[in-house]
């Protein structure tokens, strides 16, 4: 696992959303136009609750949009549960001058969902990969 260093304000927002849940939460980003939480593996469903009614009640407290992501200890299926919605045919992880570096196939109709908006997307997993996994960079193909 790279290093994770929590703000107070995102140890705030952690501890709120386990109280709330009962869920683990390993990491929290903090974007401007939303939370991004990345949930123990197997703790998924007690953070989203029946029906939802979980995260819809910590989305009304907070007032801001959550995006959920569920930890695995194999980096392969953990980018695949940050990519979210894409559906990723592969991943391959290999190591070239000595940094890890993940190359992720994504279906050329998913691509725009896959980078998002100015490109929010592929940078939020960067980011998480680096966080979680140690890999330097994510590059779509």
């Amino acid at each position: 696992m790279g290093e994770i260093r929590l703000t107070t304000e995102s140890i705030q927002y952690i501890a709120l959303f386990e109280n709330m849940t009962k869920a683990k939460i390993l990491d929290c980003i903090l974007e401007e136009e939303r939370l991004v939480y990345v949930v123990k593996q197997g703790d998924m469903g007690l953070a989203i609750g029946k029906n939802g009614e979980n995260i819809n009640r910590v989305k009304r407290v907070l007032d801001k949009p959550i995006e959920l992501i569920e930890y695995s200890d194999d980096p392969r299926i953990f980018l695949k549960n940050a990519f979210g919605p894409v559906s990723l045919n592969s991943v391959n992880i290999i190591i070239k001058n000595d940094k890890r570096l993940a190359y992720a196939e994504v279906p050329n109709k998913e691509k725009g969902l896959a980078i998002g908006r100015n490109g929010k997307n592929i940078e939020k997993v960067k980011m998480l990969a680096r966080r979680h996994h140690n890999i330097e960079d994510v590059i779509l193909q």
